[in-house]
């Protein structure tokens, strides 16, 4: 699956953004789809993710209740609702997909199919 995100930009500190991530072909639904985010200088870090159907959600501390994520299987999107922006959430935003939810949902390394990153800053 190729994976096309989308959504970045330039906000102010308490501004919104939302960022999607389109997936080619038909098999979308079958993708446990994530977000990781990747500052300058530090490590790529989990996000949020949402299981096939979008029935379960996990979240990041740092970002629970600031940020959703949904899917919409029928348009093979998924979206990352961002509120109440905080500087320290300027970072590059990838979506990712993995086939199951078994191991450690906020592993990167269990993902198989990665975008390309769109970069959202937010000055202060």
């Amino acid at each position: 699956v190729q994976l096309q995100a989308s959504g970045g930009g330039l906000v102010q500190a308490g501004d919104s953004l939302r960022l999607s991530c389109v997936a080619s072909g038909r098999t979308f639904s079958t993708y446990v789809m994530g977000w990781f985010r990747q500052a300058p200088g530090k490590e790529r870090e989990f996000v949020t993710a949402i299981s096939w159907s979008g029935g379960t959600t996990y979240y990041a501390d740092s970002v629970k209740g600031r940020f959703s994520i949904s899917r919409d299987n029928a348009k093979n999107t998924v979206t990352l609702q961002m509120n109440s922006l905080k500087p320290k959430d300027t970072a590059v935003y990838y979506c990712a997909a993995r086939k199951t939810l078994y191991g450690n949902i906020r592993y990167s390394g269990d993902y198989d199919y990665w975008g390309q990153g769109t970069l959202v800053t937010v000055s202060s």
